[in-house]
Protein backbone atom coordinates (compact mmCIF):
# COMPACT_ATOMS: atom_id res chain seq x y z
CA UNK A 1 0.00 0.00 0.00
CA UNK A 2 1.32 3.48 -0.96
CA UNK A 3 -0.24 6.58 0.77
CA UNK A 4 0.34 10.22 -0.54
CA UNK A 5 -0.59 12.73 2.07
CA UNK A 6 -1.45 15.81 0.55
CA UNK A 7 -2.94 19.37 1.61
CA UNK A 8 -1.17 22.96 2.23
CA UNK A 9 1.94 23.63 3.98
CA UNK A 10 1.31 23.28 7.70
CA UNK A 11 -1.10 20.56 7.34
CA UNK A 12 0.38 18.09 9.49
CA UNK A 13 1.32 16.01 6.38
CA UNK A 14 5.38 15.55 8.06
CA UNK A 15 3.66 14.97 11.44
CA UNK A 16 1.08 12.35 10.66
CA UNK A 17 3.06 10.49 7.82
CA UNK A 18 5.84 10.06 10.35
CA UNK A 19 2.95 8.34 13.26
CA UNK A 20 0.93 6.64 10.74
CA UNK A 21 3.65 4.82 9.13
CA UNK A 22 4.99 3.61 12.46
CA UNK A 23 1.84 2.48 13.21
CA UNK A 24 1.47 0.81 9.97
CA UNK A 25 4.53 -0.67 9.79
CA UNK A 26 5.32 1.90 6.40
CA UNK A 27 8.68 3.38 5.39
CA UNK A 28 7.96 6.81 5.08
CA UNK A 29 9.00 9.73 2.79
CA UNK A 30 8.98 13.38 2.85
CA UNK A 31 8.95 14.39 -0.64
CA UNK A 32 10.91 18.02 0.03
CA UNK A 33 13.82 16.09 1.81
CA UNK A 34 14.47 13.51 -1.22
CA UNK A 35 14.35 16.85 -3.46
CA UNK A 36 17.02 18.30 -1.48
CA UNK A 37 18.50 15.34 -1.13
CA UNK A 38 18.57 15.18 -5.46
CA UNK A 39 19.42 19.07 -5.91
CA UNK A 40 21.83 19.59 -2.80
CA UNK A 41 20.44 22.47 -1.36
CA UNK A 42 17.16 23.00 0.63
CA UNK A 43 14.19 24.15 -0.39
CA UNK A 44 14.29 27.78 0.21
CA UNK A 45 17.69 28.03 -1.60
CA UNK A 46 16.49 25.77 -4.76
CA UNK A 47 13.47 28.65 -4.83
CA UNK A 48 15.67 31.74 -4.12
CA UNK A 49 18.56 30.21 -6.43
CA UNK A 50 16.34 28.73 -9.67
CA UNK A 51 12.95 29.37 -9.23
CA UNK A 52 9.85 27.92 -8.46
CA UNK A 53 9.36 26.19 -12.46
CA UNK A 54 12.54 24.60 -11.59
CA UNK A 55 11.54 23.44 -8.79
CA UNK A 56 7.85 22.04 -9.61
CA UNK A 57 9.90 20.02 -12.49
CA UNK A 58 12.34 18.89 -9.74
CA UNK A 59 9.73 17.74 -7.49
CA UNK A 60 7.61 15.84 -10.13
CA UNK A 61 10.90 13.86 -11.14
CA UNK A 62 11.75 13.06 -7.97
CA UNK A 63 8.16 12.18 -6.99
CA UNK A 64 8.02 9.93 -10.07
CA UNK A 65 11.40 8.78 -9.17
CA UNK A 66 10.72 7.20 -6.01
CA UNK A 67 11.12 3.75 -5.21
CA UNK A 68 7.91 2.35 -3.85
CA UNK A 69 7.78 -0.95 -3.88
CA UNK A 70 7.11 -1.34 -0.39
CA UNK A 71 4.70 -0.36 1.84
CA UNK A 72 5.22 3.56 2.27
CA UNK A 73 3.56 7.14 3.11
CA UNK A 74 4.77 9.81 1.07
CA UNK A 75 4.48 13.32 2.73
CA UNK A 76 4.15 15.66 -0.30
CA UNK A 77 4.64 19.32 -0.37
CA UNK A 78 1.79 21.34 -0.33
CA UNK A 79 1.76 22.01 -4.32
CA UNK A 80 2.40 18.95 -5.35
CA UNK A 81 -0.90 17.48 -6.54
CA UNK A 82 -1.07 20.98 -8.09
CA UNK A 83 1.38 20.90 -10.66
CA UNK A 84 2.44 18.41 -14.03
CA UNK A 85 -0.70 15.62 -13.26
CA UNK A 86 1.03 15.00 -10.00
CA UNK A 87 -2.05 14.14 -8.41
CA UNK A 88 -3.83 11.90 -11.43
CA UNK A 89 -0.31 10.18 -11.12
CA UNK A 90 -0.23 9.38 -7.68
CA UNK A 91 -3.61 8.48 -7.74
CA UNK A 92 -2.89 5.68 -9.83
CA UNK A 93 -0.18 4.53 -7.96
CA UNK A 94 -1.79 4.19 -4.39
CA UNK A 95 -4.24 6.33 -2.01
CA UNK A 96 -4.21 9.85 -1.51
CA UNK A 97 -5.42 11.60 2.09
CA UNK A 98 -6.13 15.45 2.09
CA UNK A 99 -5.72 16.62 4.82
CA UNK A 100 -7.78 19.30 5.30
CA UNK A 101 -6.88 21.83 7.81
CA UNK A 102 -8.30 25.08 8.87
CA UNK A 103 -6.80 28.29 8.33
CA UNK A 104 -6.29 30.19 11.79
CA UNK A 105 -4.69 26.34 12.18
CA UNK A 106 -2.78 26.56 9.21
CA UNK A 107 -1.47 30.65 9.87
CA UNK A 108 -0.53 29.87 13.61
CA UNK A 109 1.37 26.98 12.25
CA UNK A 110 3.11 28.41 9.21
CA UNK A 111 4.04 31.77 11.92
CA UNK A 112 6.19 29.46 13.66
CA UNK A 113 8.20 28.22 10.83
CA UNK A 114 7.58 31.35 8.50
CA UNK A 115 11.59 31.36 7.76
CA UNK A 116 11.94 27.76 6.41
CA UNK A 117 8.86 28.79 3.81
CA UNK A 118 10.38 30.44 0.71
CA UNK A 119 7.02 32.20 -0.60
CA UNK A 120 6.45 33.57 3.13
CA UNK A 121 9.74 34.62 4.36
CA UNK A 122 9.28 38.48 4.05
CA UNK A 123 5.34 38.72 4.66
CA UNK A 124 3.87 39.99 7.80
CA UNK A 125 0.79 38.42 9.21
CA UNK A 126 -1.93 40.28 7.32
CA UNK A 127 -0.06 39.71 4.40
CA UNK A 128 0.23 35.18 5.00
CA UNK A 129 -3.25 35.36 5.87
CA UNK A 130 -4.43 36.72 2.54
CA UNK A 131 -1.61 34.69 1.15
CA UNK A 132 -3.09 31.52 2.78
CA UNK A 133 -6.11 31.99 1.49
CA UNK A 134 -5.90 32.41 -2.17
CA UNK A 135 -3.69 29.49 -2.29
CA UNK A 136 -5.90 27.32 -0.79
CA UNK A 137 -9.03 28.44 -3.12
CA UNK A 138 -6.45 27.65 -6.02
CA UNK A 139 -5.12 24.04 -4.43
CA UNK A 140 -8.63 22.78 -2.82
CA UNK A 141 -9.79 22.35 -6.59
CA UNK A 142 -6.98 19.36 -6.82
CA UNK A 143 -6.49 18.58 -2.77
CA UNK A 144 -10.46 17.84 -3.49
CA UNK A 145 -9.78 14.85 -5.68
CA UNK A 146 -8.11 12.62 -3.38
CA UNK A 147 -9.42 9.78 -2.57
CA UNK A 148 -9.97 10.28 1.48
CA UNK A 149 -10.46 14.01 2.94
CA UNK A 150 -10.19 14.04 6.27
CA UNK A 151 -10.44 16.92 8.53
CA UNK A 152 -8.13 17.75 11.37
CA UNK A 153 -10.36 16.98 14.19
CA UNK A 154 -10.61 13.39 12.78
CA UNK A 155 -6.96 12.81 12.63
CA UNK A 156 -5.72 10.67 14.65
CA UNK A 157 -3.30 7.55 15.36
CA UNK A 158 -6.00 5.10 14.38
CA UNK A 159 -6.71 6.86 10.70
CA UNK A 160 -4.28 4.90 8.76
CA UNK A 161 -5.71 1.52 10.00
CA UNK A 162 -8.95 2.65 8.50
CA UNK A 163 -7.57 4.16 5.40
CA UNK A 164 -5.58 0.76 4.71
CA UNK A 165 -8.65 -1.15 4.91
CA UNK A 166 -10.53 0.46 2.79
Amino acid sequence: MIIFLIGFMGSGKTHWGKIWATKAQHNFIDLDIEIEYAVGLSVAQIFETYGEDFFRTKETEVLQGLNLTQPTIVACGGGTPCFNNNLAWMNTRGKTIYLITSLPTILQRVLLEQDRRPLLKKMNTAELQFFIEQKLKEREVFYKEASFCLAENELNEEVILRVNSQ
